[in-house]
């Protein structure tokens, strides 16, 4: 009677060999490199918190109610005055802080702002966008108020009741193109990198900082929150798909002078 045997399994894994084996020396050290040590993400959190955009502007708040500067007027409404100087003050402020953060680390503005796409099809993106945007914004609302309809004429915005005269709407234009157009895409650029280089986690920015940005506008309502969130997630998937802060920059600052012209228009007509 043959006896039948049997090869031995060598696929068969004995109780002393892990299944699990434990990450390379090599491949810890390419993750560090990808996205920064552990105090390096720190300090990459650290800065997009200060740049925020929340903390600079408390403190000049709390700056200008110290000498005795009111942010609203003694009929109850804002002063034209104080927006204007808190928004400049806090534009120079954040953009000398995004500069003095990246040149600290080493890195190049102008790589990281614009890219090495050509500047003149940047332009032409940002001019096209300025009308997509403004359809997008009104779309947008209009849908809202279809799906909450108590939003709709709930609340009255602040700013528009500004812009109630031609110089008015002239001071406005400059502060919604420095402060809104300049210093808001360059804040957005910066933090959405510090997302991706320094925390490897660039989509998952682009939704806290959307929904920051959009939260920074609640004094205009919560439609406007909404709606600003939405444009401020389209300008900065832009930027991050396309490396440069030029088209955003541009479409940003036109889509704000269009609002203070419909403003005023709307100013003139009541």
């Amino acid at each position: 009677m043959n006896k039948m045997t049997h090869a031995p399994d060598e696929h068969r894994s004995t109780p002393y060999e892990p299944t699990d084996k434990p990450p390379t020396p090599e491949a810890a050290i390419s993750e560090v490199k990808k996205y920064g040590s552990k105090q390096k993400q720190f300090i990459a959190i650290g800065e997009i918190i200060l740049c925020s955009g929340f903390p600079t502007q408390l403190a000049l708040a709390n700056i200008l109610a110290l000498i005795g500067f009111s942010a609203f007027s003694g009929t109850g409404t804002l002063n034209l005055s104080y927006v204007v100087i808190l928004s400049l003050a806090d534009t120079i402020i954040l953009i000398f802080l995004i500069f003095f953060f990246l040149t600290r680390g080493n890195e190049k503005p102008k790589d990281i702002f614009f890219g090495a796409r050509p500047l003149a099809q940047e332009i032409n993106i940002g001019l096209v966008l300025i009308p997509l945007t403004v359809i997008l914004a009104i779309g947008s609302l209009q849908l809202l108020y279809i799906l909450w309809p108590s939003l709709q004429g709930t609340e009255e915005n602040p700013l528009e009741a500004l812009i109630d005269s031609p110089l008015n709407a002239m001071i406005f234009v400059g502060v919604a193109v420095i402060a809104g157009g300049l210093r808001e895409e360059l804040q957005r650029a910066f933090i959405l990198h510090r997302f991706r280089e320094q925390l490897g986690k660039k989509w998952l920015g682009l939704f806290m900082f959307s929904v920051m940005f959009g939260l920074g506008h609640y004094i205009q309502g919560w439609d406007a929150v909404i709606v600003t969130a939405l444009l401020g997630a389209t300008w900065g998937a832009l930027f991050l798909i396309r490396k440069s802060v030029v088209s955003t920059i541009i479409s940003h600052a036109g889509f704000n002078v269009v609002e203070v012209v419909i403003a005023l228009v709307a100013a003139s007509a009541t």
